[in-house]
């Protein structure tokens, strides 16, 4: 457990430089779970993401002589932001190691921020192993994302935050990667209120700390493949595990399209971006799997907004074709005039949009004399699509729905 007072001391340390995010109601999302449900919205933080807290509360507590010779990070990317711009405020040099998938948006943010970016390993934990090696040999203090109390007593201001706001919170929801905002944030809810109760939630995809709390010993991922890269960490974590077996009541897994449809509700609904990670809470509380009294006030930490602008556009697309919003349909015509334009009456009495047509004549699984016709259409549901069906049948129109 990260003692209260230090979580307090570490409050004090990031004032004036770090931004104390929104912690807003959900009427939507409350709603739909039934329950209270405010939102803390460390996507608005600065640089997007919490890390900010933990990486400058760990730089402000090294000496005048560590921050001289330079600070070395691994981090997909958030961390990376947050010791990049910590530094920066210190003079300190900056180098980040971050996996080579890292999206593009985080790399650019990062050296934006004045930090030099080493792109190494397939994961986290395989950057994280270059970086610690770069430290020792450039004399460099390393900076880890969650294994330091530092670290962790800078995340748990979030819960200081929250419960300044709303001291009668019945459960907290945090997601979890390495543990480090978990063990901060659940540190500080139970020093101050033992009786909330502390949700944490993973990603299937990486399930190295679910699989660890669940047996109380650290059990590693052999890899990790989730949307929610954020929190996609293969190793558990020694330091962190003890404070969530300690601390956190239950914890729980959503896997990527639980998460998917998550960021998807909090786009459309509360107009808020956040990445994999920040949406892992939601999809939990979404998707059941969090159990809560009728009225409960939950407080669900996002954590980050850095996500991805093509990995949003599937998300966006996927979860339009899920929600009948969109049908993707396949006909075969007689290549001849007016043929066309016979299936876009059809269409149109039934009310359909248009966005897109690929129009192919020269497939070789077509007779001679044929043209496929792929037609991309905005619908209003399952109910507007079984019309669409239907219209283009009474005007004698073979077709093959393929989304």
């Amino acid at each position: 457990m990260i003692l209260l007072n230090k979580i307090i001391q570490a409050k004090r340390m990031i004032a004036g430089f770090v931004d104390k995010t929104p912690f807003a109601y959900s009427s939507k999302l409350s709603a739909l779970c039934n329950a209270n449900i405010f939102l803390k919205e460390e996507n608005l933080q600065r640089t997007g993401a919490y890390k900010i807290r933990g990486a400058y509360n760990k730089i402000s507590n090294l000496s005048e002589e560590e921050r001289k010779r330079g600070v070395v990070a691994a981090s997909a990317g958030n961390h990376a932001q947050g010791v990049a711009i910590s530094a920066r405020e210190f003079n300190a040099k900056a180098v980040i190691v971050m996996p080579e998938s890292t999206p593009l948006l985080k790399i650019a943010g990062t050296k934006s921020l004045g930090a030099e970016v080493i792109l190494s390993g397939n994961n986290f934990d395989e950057a994280y192993e270059f970086a610690t090696k770069y430290a020792k040999k450039h004399q460099m203090s390393f900076i880890h994302p969650f294994n330091d109390e530092y670290v962790m007593a800078g995340q748990g201001t979030i819960g200081l935050e929250m419960l300044d706001e709303i001291a009668d919170l019945d459960m907290v929801v945090i997601p979890v990667g390495g543990g480090g905002l978990a063990s901060g944030i659940s540190s500080c809810v139970k020093q101050v209120n033992p009786d909330i109760k502390v949700i944490c939630v993973g990603a299937k995809g990486a399930p190295a700390m679910h699989d660890s709390y669940k047996a109380k010993k650290v059990i590693n991922s052999k890899s990790v493949r989730t949307i929610a890269d954020g929190i996609a960490v293969r190793d558990a974590s020694e330091k962190t595990l003890p404070n969530l077996m300690e601390c956190v009541d239950e914890f729980v897994q959503v896997d990527d399209e639980e998460i998917a449809t998550a960021i998807l509700f909090l786009l459309e609904a509360q107009k808020i971006v956040v990445e994999g990670a920040g949406a892992s809470g939601v999809a939990a509380l979404m998707h059941g799997k969090v159990k809560h009294k009728k009225g409960a006030k939950i407080g669900v930490v996002l954590s980050g907004g850095n996500i991805d602008v093509q990995m949003l556009s599937i998300i966006i697309e996927k979860g339009l074709i899920k929600s009948a919003r969109k049908m993707i349909i396949q006909v075969t015509l007689i290549d001849k005039p007016g043929a066309l334009l016979g299936l876009t009456d059809a269409i149109k009495e039934a009310n359909a949009n248009i966005v897109k047509i690929d129009y192919d004549r020269f497939s070789t699984e077509l007779e001679y004399g044929d043209a496929s016709i792929i037609i991309t259409l905005e619908t209003k549901g399952k109910d507007h699509q079984e019309i669409v069906a239907s219209k283009l049948s009474e005007n004698g129109f073979e077709f093959k729905q393929i989304f």
